[in-house]
């Protein structure tokens, strides 16, 4: 990750089976799989984080769940 901290993206790993889905808007949601492989946190919030990063203003849990804004 040398180049990361020098200003050089990294390339992006090729896809495989189980690293994304499509979530109900269409968009491309990655799976835990695919960030473990990637090797580090991108610090975008990203809903499948295995590395515990939560953007701060996100109201809801980091499961994505609806469990907290039903209760109230």
């Amino acid at each position: 990750m040398a180049l990361y901290l020098c200003g050089m993206k990294p390339k992006p790993l090729p896809l495989e089976p189980g690293d994304f889905y499509f979530n109900e808007q269409g968009l491309i949601v990655f799976t835990e799989q695919y960030h473990r492989r990637r090797g580090y946190c991108c610090q975008s919030g990203c809903k499948h984080c295995p590395y515990g990063f939560t953007k701060k203003g996100n109201s809801g849990p980091a499961d994505g769940s609806k469990k907290d804004a039903e209760a109230s």
